[in-house]
């Protein structure tokens, strides 16, 4: 949670609360209000690729390429839309032994996989791994929520009434009433995800489900507002 900051205007308060503030400055209070949500993501993106290292560049390309069809093919076979795949990444690097003499070549490519199905998705990502065999790197997982926009306006109507309820303190212990709000804005705190899980590399023994758990996401939001004190 972020502190709150209050800051009363520089102003000399009479012995009336009536009365004007001197040199004509309005009396106002500026405060800081927090609000934050949780939320259960439905959504799990995976960094997934394979390598491959063999002695010419063709055999490492193909080789590669078959293991990323591969999985590819696996994916598409769960009914995973062809949009919530891409690829991120296509690399063939030398391989040097003693003397800096070349002795294969490595090759890698990379895809990112959106996985919608929440409750599929354990054996979803053992099919992958199954798919790509022992070339199967899986980097990350991470989570998230699709549309958070509901979130989003809940946190955002929370810290807004926490402002409020923060000036309204501020008023009553100035002897005075809050009146007319003179400013608002937000500065958006972000979503709060479970990290990135790095997965193992290579194959798993049997292709087991891999254990996942979504968690909880917390979206967070900070308004900064300013009232007029009567």
């Amino acid at each position: 949670m972020l502190c709150a900051a209050a800051v009363l205007a520089a102003t000399t308060l009479s012995g009336c609360d009536s009365a004007p503030a001197v040199g004509g400055t309005a009396r106002q209070v500026t405060v800081v209000g927090t609000g934050e949500v949780q939320g259960v993501p439905d959504t799990l993106t995976a960094e997934v690729g394979v390598e491959v290292v063999a002695p010419d560049v063709t055999s490492a390309m193909d080789q590669a390429s078959e293991r990323q069809q591969a999985v590819t093919d696996q994916l598409a076979a769960r009914g995973i839309d062809a949009g919530d795949i891409s690829t991120t990444s296509v690399n063939l690097q030398p391989q040097y032994g003693e003397n800096s003499v070349i002795t294969g070549y490595r090759a890698s490519n990379s895809i990112r996989v959106t996985l919608r199905e929440l409750d599929a998705a354990s054996e979803t990502m053992a099919l992958v791994v199954a798919a790509g065999g022992n070339a199967t790197r899986i980097d990350s997982v991470s989570y998230s929520i699709e549309d958070d926009s509901a979130l989003v306006s809940d946190a955002r109507a929370r810290a807004f009434n926490d402002a409020r309820s923060r000036a309204e303190q501020y008023a009553e212990l100035s002897g005075l009433s809050l009146g007319t709000v003179l400013s608002i804005s937000e500065a958006p705190g972000g979503a709060e995800l479970p990290r990135p899980m790095p997965m193992p590399q290579g194959a798993m023994a049997a292709a087991a489900p891999v254990p996942l758990q979504p968690g909880e996401q917390t979206v967070s939001f900070s308004v900064t507002a300013a009232w007029e004190l009567t």
